[in-house]
């Protein structure tokens, strides 16, 4: 999300107009990125991962191409940590935001499904064409709403 924040400054220079150290913020853009590609794919696991070093993925992993930093079509964002996610953290369409382990739960406590996570993936999905399964999972996820959310919804204009 860094490199979301100066990405965003970049293009509030370029394309409104807005005052700031281009050149400057370009650049950090830039070494952030190189950074995260570098180091936050894991070649083993196929994917990138929670932080550098780790093997471990998380959720927030799908907003990759969902913020521009990746293309959809990256076999690295998209295409193999989609796969990595839908495979360890994907449960009959919920996906939990990290995988917990019982040596980790003192310090972090244990996670059900992600609700946000579960429309990162149908994003994703779109994105990458396979809109049949984005349609399905949306369709799911829109069925889930209840009485409360339905209410909200007709209520807020």
């Amino acid at each position: 999300m860094a490199w979301v924040a100066f990405d965003r400054a970049v293009k509030g220079i370029e394309q409104f107009g807005l005052e700031g150290p281009l050149e400057r913020w370009q650049a950090i853009r830039d070494r952030i990125h190189e950074s995260v590609c570098r180091e936050g794919f894991d070649a083993g696991v196929g994917a990138f991962v929670q932080s550098y070093g780790s093997k471990e993925l998380d959720a927030s992993l799908l907003m990759i191409p969902l913020v521009g930093f990746l293309p959809a079509t990256d076999c690295r964002a998209s295409l193999g940590t989609v796969r990595a996610i839908e495979s360890s953290l994907l449960r009959d369409g919920f996906v939990a935001r990290y995988a917990t382990h019982p040596t980790l739960e003192a310090c972090r406590p244990a996670k059900g499904p992600f609700s946000l996570a579960r429309f990162w993936l149908a994003d994703n999905y779109a994105l990458q064409g396979r809109t049949a399964e984005a349609t399905e999972l949306f369709e799911r996820l829109s069925g889930l709403a209840n009485d409360v959310a339905c209410s909200r919804r007709n209520t807020i204009r």
